[in-house]
């Protein structure tokens, strides 16, 4: 969901600058533009031009209802729930979810007694964005409402590089990406 129109906060509320990751607070009255609404935030423009993240909590403050959360049926945990969930987390500044992204580079799950523990090794788009720890936090969020999982741990890591070719070809067409173009440097 986007709307070039622009939206007036009915209260203030906390966000995030995308790409920094500095906390900043909007206030009441400020107008915003929502550029995406994925994965339980909002990515807006304020009129000064600076990219931020709402987070869903604050979505009355756009004058917008949270989408309500998956109602989590005792599912059995399974490697696929992991992957399906992950697929809900989203880059804020482009509309494809980490996965697709090409942004996940492990996904080890062990046993730890009757649950699970999760262990994420994960990459960012440029080495200098300052969303690693907002998308890790939503990765650790997600994954522990799972059933029977214990403990959930997502690092940043730079090696090897990410580029476009660890992007899916799917995400690549939706970015409007040549999928001949795709960069895969040498290592």
């Amino acid at each position: 969901m986007h709307s070039r129109e622009p939206i007036t906060l009915t209260r203030a509320c906390e966000a995030t600058e995308i790409p920094s990751g500095r906390p900043d607070r909007l206030e009441a009255g400020t107008r915003v533009t929502l550029l995406q609404s994925l994965g339980g935030s909002y990515t807006v423009m304020s009129a000064a031009g600076y990219m931020l993240r709402i987070d869903a909590q604050d979505a009355d403050a756009l004058g917008l209802t949270a989408a309500p959360s998956p109602e989590t049926a005792p599912a059995e945990f399974s490697e696929k729930l992991v992957w399906d969930q992950l697929r809900t987390v989203y880059d804020p500044e482009i509309p494809v979810n980490i996965v697709d992204l090409g942004l996940i580079y492990a996904c080890e799950i062990t046993p730890a007694g009757d649950a699970h523990k999760i262990d994420i090794k994960m990459s960012m788009t440029a080495p200098g964005c300052g969303m690693g720890d907002v998308l890790k936090a939503d990765i650790e969020r997600k994954l522990m409402n799972l059933p029977s999982v214990q403990e959930v741990h997502a690092e940043v890591v730079f090696e090897p590089p990410w580029h476009q070719g660890l992007m899916s070809e799917a995400a690549r067409l939706q970015l409007g990406l040549d999928l001949m173009d795709a960069p895969f440097p040498k290592y």
